[in-house]
């Protein structure tokens, strides 16, 4: 598994975190919601090639094709 994409994932985590809070302590709850949402997002679009890959070990692992 590559770590540059565990760090990566995590960097984007962190940076999400931060603007919530920011967002949080400026009264913006809202926005605080949204920035989170899409901060998921992109945590999962980062990680579809990860789950990609699993597939394809899973399958070649129990001959499936």
């Amino acid at each position: 598994m590559n770590v540059d994409m565990l760090f990566k994932i995590a960097g984007v985590g962190i940076l999400v975190a931060v603007i919530t809070q920011l967002l949080k302590q400026s009264g913006r709850d809202e926005m605080a919601t949204i920035a989170a949402i899409v901060g998921l997002v992109i945590g999962l679009i980062m990680m579809l090639d990860l789950v990609n890959n699993l597939f394809e070990s899973v399958r070649q692992v129990f001959q499936l094709y």
